[in-house]
């Protein structure tokens, strides 16, 4: 599979707005059902903010968007500002496909090469284990447990909280 690895575009926005809408991408997602395409163009759009920290990225096969993945600030809090936070979705026909693995690799290469980022954190749903799998194979650990961390379809759920911390932090010279 070729896949492409780029920033995210307001053009993405549809393919956005369907890929973390669809039924068997959404349960896994922080996300709401029924998200418009001007929702999603006006995300994108604050993406593109001058001075911005986040890195949004979708993966391209065929011309079809089939994953999205993102570096966002942790907050405003200065002492924070070594933290990012990781999410991830990948269009069910593309899993098990590699796309996960490129976005991840991209994700990445950007906070441990260029993002100045020490520590990225994320949240996964503990019934989740094709997602653990890939975490943990770019060096995330399970910090804990949330219990009842989110709704999903009508039922609380618990949460991984997961974090990596960067192999080998830059130095000078």
């Amino acid at each position: 599979m070729d896949i492409t690895i780029r920033r995210s575009q307001t053009a993405d926005a549809a393919a956005m707005a369907q890929l973390m809408s669809h039924p068997e991408v959404l349960p896994g997602l922080l996300q709401l059902p029924h998200a418009s395409t001007e929702q999603w163009e006006q995300r994108l759009k604050n993406n593109l903010t001058p001075g911005g920290t986040d890195l949004p990225l979708v993966a391209v096969t065929g011309g079809e968007v089939v994953g999205s993945a993102g570096l966002h600030a942790a907050g405003p809090a200065l002492r924070r500002r070594h933290v990012m936070h990781l999410g991830l979705a990948v269009a069910p026909q593309a899993q098990g496909r590699g796309v996960g693995k490129a976005l991840m690799a991209a994700l990445i290469d950007y906070a441990d090469n260029w993002g100045q980022v020490l520590r990225i954190e994320l949240g996964v749903f503990v019934d989740n284990e094709r997602a653990l799998k890939l975490y943990q194979r770019f060096g995330f650990e399970i910090e804990g447990r949330q219990r009842a961390y989110a709704l999903r379809a009508g039922r609380y759920v618990d949460s991984y909280a997961m974090a990596r911390l960067h192999p080998n932090p830059p130095g000078w010279g």
